[in-house]
């Protein structure tokens, strides 16, 4: 056990997070999400929900705050719908560790595969919800 480091962060996630640079790209994917398919690099977090895997990772980097959205999530394809309660969760995540970040962007369900192809990382979740994936952007570690 790592003191200030959530003990949901697997040492392969860990990695990860650290061997990303400014701009890189990490997708917490649900379990869903066709990871092997997109990603790759695929990291396993079976059995864990997005939000407290949020709550772990945003306070060991900052969001990238040189672009508009450095957070995106998939928009439900027409005539479906997502459960609003996933991003408030996501958000209160969000603005627990990075409260200026702004709202989070969504896209199609077809251009979110496309940005998750060029990902640092995908981490596959046990995430149930609907449109559950988020992808984060790096940004610079302040000093």
């Amino acid at each position: 056990m790592l003191i200030g480091i959530s003990p949901l962060l697997s040492p392969d996630l860990l990695n990860a997070l650290y061997r990303m640079g400014h701009g890189d790209e990490i997708v917490l994917a649900d379990a869903h999400f066709p990871g092997e398919s997109v990603g790759q690099r695929v990291i396993r977090a079976d059995g864990l929900e997005i939000s407290p895997l949020l709550d772990g990772i945003l306070p060991l980097f900052k969001l990238d705050s040189f672009v508009d959205h450095p957070l995106t999530m998939m928009a439900p394809v027409a005539g479906d719908s997502a459960d609003p309660a996933v991003i408030k969760r996501y958000r209160e995540m969000v603005d627990r560790h990075w409260p200026e970040t702004a709202e989070i962007a969504q896209i199609d369900r077809f251009d979110f595969y496309e940005q998750a192809k060029t990902a640092y990382a995908v981490v596959m979740t046990g995430e149930l919800s609907k449109y559950g994936n988020i992808i984060l952007k790096k940004g610079v570690t302040p000093l």
